[in-house]
């Protein structure tokens, strides 16, 4: 069993004996303490190892204090100890007097007028974790893009979150076929129930996050976002931007709940006699000739189908319109336009 000081039990007893008979011999003391001489040896060298005890001039061993010998063993780690206190000093206060210079230079970077070119995807989203934490009342976020990336659901989930609880309004506008992605939506789900508003679009020009209405970041390159981005803070370009989301935040619907959004209302007239033709697998020029109307105005009446349905090709445009009803509900301007046509039918 061990001191506490952690030497064992014969050490100890060797100790104490150094220093009541300081010249025994190491066989004289190995009769004293009943211990093999080969145990009174180790227990010395441990002991010299520790600086308890130091050679004698005469030969043989002198038995020290504890106090002296742990400040003798002691002093050159506790100098180091002081060394890399002082050196831990120097270098924060070196990282510390940079405060004022990041401080003044963020100020400038910041001015009205400025835009900012950022690349490297590393570098934008320290900038982006700048710009949430400084955001104080609004936030506006438009996706673009048939798919939104799950790294970037991952990335702006944390900060969305944080800035809802801080109470900032937050409006979110994502491309309508996002609603196909289950990602997406729990991401928009999880932020509509912290407080934010989600909404979505048929076609979105470009991912743009704009912060309290004065500072917005747009993707250098729309088709590959990881390039970098612009941080722009201009006056001017700020007020066409946020025009920009007002417009498209106007004429949105409900992310979450399609069937209760005006904007997912069967289509109409001219635009509901071409998803019907589409559905039956004619070609833009079939339809155009069907209708008597020009192919060009076909192919934009048919994108624009393929984009409030959210499909990726003419067949699936088909399968969800079906899937809403929008092949089976009546169109309004039909009795009035078979009126106009036969009045003689409506006798």
């Amino acid at each position: 069993m061990n001191h506490p000081s952690g030497l064992p039990e014969d050490t100890l007893r060797v100790y104490r004996l150094r220093v009541s008979h300081p010249t025994d011999s190491t066989a004289g003391l190995a009769r004293r303490s009943g211990l093999p001489r080969e145990a009174v040896a180790r227990a010395e060298g441990e002991l010299s190892a520790l600086g308890l005890l130091r050679p004698s001039p005469a030969g043989g061993w002198v038995a020290v204090a504890p106090e002296s010998a742990a400040e003798e063993l002691l002093a050159a780690e506790e100098q180091e100890i002081l060394r890399l206190q002082i050196t831990v000093a120097a270098t924060r206060a070196r990282l510390h007097s940079l405060s004022g210079h990041f401080l003044e230079a963020r100020s400038l970077r910041t001015v009205p007028g400025d835009i900012e070119t950022v690349e490297g995807l590393e570098n934008v989203r320290a900038v982006l974790a700048d710009l949430a934490r400084g955001c104080r009342r609004s936030l506006d976020s438009m996706q673009s893009g048939r798919r939104v990336s799950e790294e970037a659901i991952r990335a702006s989930l944390p900060l969305d979150l944080a800035q809802l609880e801080r109470g900032t309004t937050i409006r979110t506008l994502l491309p309508r076929s996002a609603r196909a992605d289950r990602a997406a939506v729990q991401y928009a789900t999880r932020i509509r129930e912290a407080g934010a508003q989600v909404r979505c679009a048929g076609v979105l020009p470009s991912r743009m996050l704009i912060y309290d209405g004065t500072g917005a970041v747009l993707p250098i390159d729309v088709d590959d976002t990881a390039r970098g981005a612009v941080v722009v803070r201009d006056q001017a370009l700020m007020a066409f931007l946020r025009r920009l989301f007002d417009h498209f935040w106007e004429h949105s619907e409900d992310f979450l709940d399609p069937g209760g959004a005006p904007g997912d209302a069967a289509p109409r007239g001219p635009a509901r006699d071409v998803l019907l033709l589409l559905a039956t697998g004619r070609t833009n020029e079939e339809i155009a000739e069907r209708l008597g109307t020009s192919p060009r105005t076909v192919v934009r009446t048919v994108t624009e189908l393929m984009e409030r349905l959210g499909a990726d090709s003419r067949f699936q445009a088909g399968v969800l319109a079906a899937e809403r009803g929008w092949l089976d509900a009546p169109d309004p301007e039909d009795t009035p336009r078979a009126a106009e046509e036969d009045p003689e039918e409506t006798r």
